[in-house]
């Protein structure tokens, strides 16, 4: 056989074999420090696609076991506000009663009456606060939307107008009214009910009048109507706003506003688009002056008006008991679909461990022989490098 001095191919041969071992070490040192079978998409390319695809699925999954849970903590503080209001009401039908015999005379009616009032008042008023989220619950407007379309405050980006949040705001066309540039203030109505605000504490001054500072927002909170507005400065050249100038004092005027009826609260309980990942709530107008309850204008001070208002305060009772039996109901539902959510995220999180996760054993396994082919490499390569010496016995 050949002996050759300047180049030891048995000597490069060892060192290309120690390199791939070498390579190998490393590649199950990494599994073994970070867990992951799969590391980078060279690993196993078509391993990667499928667990990314498992873990979007997954942490879908998680939201929606999150928002079901959010979903019934709502439904459980409606349920909640509508006790009391059966209490208030089961009250005000003792009290009907009571008024209702001539037993009592017109005086002792008065005072009947007074309390009919208050507690009337209260139920009014508990409507009015139960809320989730800011998201008034029991006052008619629960999942009210506004039409960005058609709604002409929306439409312009000189307005600064870049969110609406609604709490039971009503149906129907809002108009600003928004004249003056230098007094700071903005009127909302909708033909019904409207409210002025002064919002000269947010602004700063120009030339011109009031201005959202460039790169900040503010809130204008008209609360009696259910309506709050950010109102953006100028964007910021980095800024991550939509497109606007910012808000200036008196930009407001005349424009609109329009907020649709909507089907009532939407819990998206699933990981996906469309309708059979959503499941959809609607609460009525628990207000006294709502089509639920219909008791504006009953009155106990008489003994017509109490006998009358046995049978509207009957019709009010069993209306909120049905109420108060479909959250019910809805809640099941709820925590049955919260337990799918759940079992349905162990079954996919175990597809996804057995494609992406390592198994130690395995890779233990593995990394010992691993280990054992870099010592031999590095022993064989020792005797690579002497083999050159065998030439110099020819020379002697």
């Amino acid at each position: 056989m050949p002996l050759r001095v300047n180049t030891n191919i048995p000597s490069v041969n060892a060192q290309r074999i120690g390199r791939i071992n070498n390579r190998r070490l490393g590649n199950l040192l990494e599994k073994l420090s970070s867990g992951f079978r799969i590391n980078r998409a060279a690993d196993d390319a078509s391993g990667l696609s499928v667990s990314e695809g498992f873990r979007a699925k997954i942490s879908g999954l998680r939201q929606g076991a999150r928002n079901t849970e959010h979903a019934i903590n709502l439904v459980q503080t409606a349920e909640g506000a509508l006790n009391e209001t059966s209490a208030m009401l089961i009250r005000m039908r003792e009290l009907a009663v009571q008024s209702a015999s001539s037993t009592v005379n017109d005086g002792n009616r008065e005072s009947i009456h007074a309390e009919f009032v208050q507690l009337s008042n209260e139920i009014d008023r508990i409507a009015s606060v139960t809320s989730y989220n800011n998201s008034t619950l029991l006052a008619g407007g629960f999942g009210n939307t506004v039409d960005s379309a058609t709604s002409t405050a929306l439409a312009s980006p000189t307005t600064g107008v870049i969110n609406v949040q609604l709490s039971s705001a009503a149906v129907g066309n809002y108009v600003f009214l928004d004249t003056s540039n230098t007094d700071n203030q903005i009127t909302l109505g909708n033909g019904v009910v409207t409210q002025t605000i002064d919002i000269g504490t947010g602004l700063d001054v120009d030339g011109t009048g009031g201005v959202v500072a460039t790169g900040s927002s503010i809130v204008a909170n008209f609360d009696r109507l259910g309506v709050a507005l950010t109102l953006s400065g100028q964007k910021a050249a980095e800024g991550v706003n939509p497109a606007t100038d910012g808000y200036r004092d008196g930009e407001l005027n005349g424009l609109t506003l329009v907020i649709n009826q909507g089907a009532g609260g939407i819990f998206q309980v699933g990981s996906d688009d469309g309708a059979v990942h959503r499941l959809e709530a609607n609460i009525q107008d628990m207000r006294t002056s709502g089509a639920s309850l219909s008791l504006t204008g009953q009155s106990l001070a008489s003994l017509s008006g109490a006998q009358q208002a046995i049978t509207a305060l009957d019709v009010a009772i069993g209306n909120v008991s049905q109420a108060r039996g479909d959250l019910g109901a809805l809640q099941n539902r709820l925590s049955f679909s919260l337990r799918n959510a759940e079992n349905s995220i162990e079954n996919n999180q175990a597809s996804e461990s057995s494609i992406r996760d390592a198994d130690v054993a395995e890779t233990v396994t593995d990394f010992t022989q691993a280990q054992v082919m870099v010592q031999a490499s590095v022993a064989v390569l020792s005797q690579a490098n002497v083999l050159p010496q065998n030439a110099l016995s020819l020379l002697q």
